[in-house]
């Protein structure tokens, strides 16, 4: 980074001085933001005593005499060790970020304007605060609470903020606001919906590979051999009569648009990243068949890793609220976790709730768009990106009646693409936190879930009834034809949004007679089902983990959370369960490619770091779908999409006669076994090059490793920077398509990108007893005790007591922290 390089001078200069000097220096100065957590602060604006309990992890429990200081108290401590990421988050979410790391991040900045990010949060806020202003005084509470923080602390509020004020111009340090906690909703909602991307590569593939090609590699959800969520039969809603939703691809003509996305390169990689493998896992067991008599329920959602951790959790204790989980640094309330009452968990649905629209340009006024054979004029606005260190940037955004368009017209090109998404609504999620929070039985939970607009999440739920549920919440759209998989034509009225599927309709679930629900991002519902959620989902081979391990534990007694928590770490892979045993039937007269065949005969398929097989496999299973794909659709496509063809896979494992095991480009027919020798060929070449002839060493955890970096130091690609801000690289089990989800990208094999955000089993018959844990630690202050302390739990599969009750939290207290109103 150009900014950050300067950062390079200043560590040289620092070390020809005196290095005593510099070390007693250095440590006063990285311990100046810790923050105070133990002890008594006055603050101006609080109403009454708040006391704040930290446990041996730093885990604060707020105990508030009513709404606002709870609020209030949640926004300092959020602030006390979250506020360099909730800085750098609220310049994301607003398409700011250049104001912190200068030119670099330009593009991204011109990716989240024109996509409206800001102005989607400016939309919400203006929501709450005119139409439900009793949870717009939550944001304004919270943000009291921040502000405090900040106005106590302005000199030393993060060794991040030092560290860049070194080499770049200052930036005014603002008021927390209520768009800034919102903005952040906006930005997951992006993560977990970017369904535009996914329309676009698939109508290049069609267009270059064609329609039948495609069909073959990216078949639809295998009902047949895999669960879905809610079957038909189980549905607790009133449905309309089925309709056929399952359209053929629509071909189109590229030759007059222009595909690149205005800030899609996103260099600097500062934007939450997307994916294949957004996903996550939760599930929940009824009483009936666990050890305790009472329900148990289990989440671990997948994100990308970063440092500190996504979450951060904390317990909101006052008069109609008593509630405990994760939180966002930035957002008041607790997104995921429980009460005294109810618990609940997440995954994202993948319900598409984004459309891309080719729009016709005037080529007399380009900025006008035709629809229904008329010209409209666009909806044109200038949006400042201010750049630290350089030249302000202009830019132009336009929007039709569907939203932004994405893509510059070039020359020749005179086509354009218009975004429309659900969240351009304004978004009621924070009024749904809320009254989850304090939701006392399965009729307040799923009223709540009413207001849960974008991103559309699969909830678990249980209580303390011994009841549990399932809901799909979320802002559908209702499409006047197609089948959201391709950019349609704008400007004929043909594919436009009439509405949104009634909440009414949404699946849900109550007390199933199979005992429990499992949702892994696989498919909500069956073929019966009659509203269009979405066409693809994932591959299902975590949802078939987890209900093949809960059906054993079952058949072997009652479910415990033990059982729960060694699901949640499971490492199996079922694509090596469909190839291992092609390769065991296999020999060589390469010694060492016959040496990683024995390696496979007794493999457990489980991906664990010490695992020689498990390592080997997966870089056979790389070169496997590059020399079974590359001579009919290219090495670049098989790069790009490979990682997506689980499902291909699988089915071919089946197919010895299939056409795609040939190469067509050489004389001979190949065999599956021939493809698969020499896959395996040169997955043994790579680890010689990589970790030499010692297959001894070639390891999982020596290729697959997890490091947890910061933003933006932890990216600057200067070593000394990022030790001081990253942590890692860990030798990790997991891996992609199971359980226990590390992913990591075969543009760089095998670095871990996504991981289990979290992990948390909720006990119902014993609160107290519940566990949770996070990768990371609670602190976003590098070198505090909290900055990563929950690594090593993380990374064994290890959990700590969740606690809640509040005899529990100030036994197991550590500090205790008293916020006074000032006098």
């Amino acid at each position: 980074m150009r900014v950050l390089a300067k950062i390079v001078l200043v560590i040289a200069g620092i070390l020809l001085i005196a290095l005593g000097a510099a070390a007693i220096f250095g440590i006063i100065n990285i311990r100046q933001p810790f923050p105070e957590t133990d002890g008594e602060v006055a603050l101006q604006g609080l109403q009454e005593p708040v006391d704040i309990y930290r446990d041996e992890f730093g885990i604060p429990h707020i105990f508030a005499k009513n709404q606002h200081d709870l609020f209030y108290a949640q926004g300092y401590v959020h602030a006390q060790d979250r506020f360099w990421q909730m800085e750098f988050w609220r310049h994301i979410g607003q398409g700011r970020i250049s104001e912190i790391v200068g030119e670099t991040s330009v593009e991204d900045d011109k990716f989240i304007r024109t996509l409206g990010w800001n102005r989607m949060a400016d939309d919400t806020v203006d929501f709450y605060e005119e139409e439900v202003p009793e949870f717009y005084a939550m944001l304004e509470a919270y943000s009291e609470g921040v502000n405090a923080y900040i106005n106590e602390n302005r000199a030393d509020l993060s060794l991040n903020y030092d560290i860049l004020g070194l080499v770049s111009d200052p930036w005014e340090i603002e008021p927390w606001t209520p768009i800034n906690t919102i903005s952040w909703g906006v930005v997951m909602s992006d993560v977990l919906s970017r369904d535009m991307f996914d329309e676009i590569d698939r109508a290049r593939l069609i267009d270059e590979l064609g329609e039948a090609t495609v069909a073959s590699l990216f078949p639809f959800y295998p009902y047949d051999s895999r669960p879905v969520i809610a079957a038909s039969d189980d549905l607790v809603n009133d449905l309309p009569e089925s309709a056929s939703l399952i359209e053929p691809l629509s071909h189109l003509d590229w030759s007059r648009v222009n595909t690149d996305i205005i800030g899609e390169s996103l260099p600097a990689g500062f934007l939450p990243a997307y994916g294949p493998f957004v996903g996550s896992n939760n599930w929940v067991v009824a009483g009936e068949l666990t050890d305790t008599g009472m329900p148990l329920l289990a989440n671990d959602p997948h994100l990308e890793m970063q440092m500190p951790s996504i979450w951060y959790e904390v317990g909101l204790h006052a008069p109609g609220w008593n509630v405990t989980g994760f939180s966002f640094a930035g957002v008041p309330g607790v997104i995921v976790g429980h009460n005294d009452q109810i618990a609940w968990g997440v995954t994202n649905t993948g319900v598409d709730v984004q459309d891309v629209f080719i729009e016709k340009v005037n080529p007399s006024n380009t900025r006008q768009y035709e629809f229904e054979g008329e010209w409209r004029d666009m909806e044109v606005l200038e949006e400042v990106i201010k750049v630290n260190g350089g030249e302000d940037v202009i830019l132009e955004v336009r929007s039709t009646h569907h939203g932004p368009i994405i893509n510059e017209v070039v020359d020749g090109l005179s086509d354009v693409l218009a975004v429309q998404w659900s969240a351009q609504e304004p978004s009621r999620v924070l009024q749904s936190v809320a009254m989850l929070n304090q939701a006392q039985d399965y009729d307040d939970f799923r009223e709540a879930l009413r207001y849960w607009d974008v991103p559309s999440q699969n909830f678990v739920y249980a209580d303390m009834a011994g009841s549990i549920a399932y809901q799909t919440p979320g802002l559908v759209p209702v499409r006047k034809d197609g089948n959201g998989l391709v950019p349609v034509p704008g400007w004929t009225g043909e594919y436009e949004w009439t509405g949104w599927i009634p909440y009414e309709e949404l699946p849900a679930l109550f007390n199933p007679d199979s005992g429990y629900i499992v949702t892994a991002n696989n498919a909500i519902v069956d073929q019966e089902y009659p509203n269009l959620l979405a066409l693809y989902w994932d591959n299902g081979d975590r949802s078939q983990r987890i209900v093949d391990l809960l059906e054993r534990a079952i058949e072997s007694g009652d479910v415990s959370a033990d059982d729960i928590a060694e699901i949640q770490f499971d490492s199996y892979s079922y694509l090596a369960d469909s190839y291992v045993p092609l390769l065991i039937g296999l020999s060589s007269d390469n010694a060492q490619v016959q040496a990683a065949l024995e390696r496979m005969r007794g493999w457990d398929l489980q991906e664990r770091q010490d695992s020689v097989p498990a390592a080997i496999f997966e870089i056979f299973l790389m070169n496997l779908a590059h020399e079974i794909l590359d001579d009919d659709i290219g090495q670049e496509n098989v790069s790009d999409y490979g990682q997506a063809l689980t499902v291909f896979l699988h089915e071919l494992a089946g197919e010895p006669k299939a056409t795609w095991w040939d190469n067509g480009e050489t004389a001979a027919k190949e065999s599956p076994e021939d493809i698969m020798l020499l896959a395996l060929g040169e997955a043994v070449d790579w680890f010689e090059d990589e970790a030499g002839g010692d297959m001894n060493n070639w390891t999982w955890g020596s290729i697959h490793t997890a490091t947890f970096r910061s933003l933006p130091l932890g990216r600057s690609g200067i070593g000394p920077v990022e030790a001081i801000v990253n942590r890692g690289p860990f030798p990790s089990d997991g891996g992609r398509g199971i359980i226990n989800a590390l992913s990591w990208d075969w543009n760089e094999p095998a670095t871990v990108n996504w991981h289990p955000s979290m992990r948390m089993i909720v006990d119902t018959s014993d609160l107290d007893a519940s566990q949770s844990v996070i990768p990371t630690g609670q602190s976003g202050h590098p070198f505090n005790q909290h900055y990563d302390d929950m690594i090593p739990l993380w990374l064994n599969g290890e959990y700590h007591p969740m606690l809640f009750s509040e005899e529990a939290v100030i036994s197991a207290a550590e500090d205790h922290l008293l916020l006074m109103p000032a006098q």
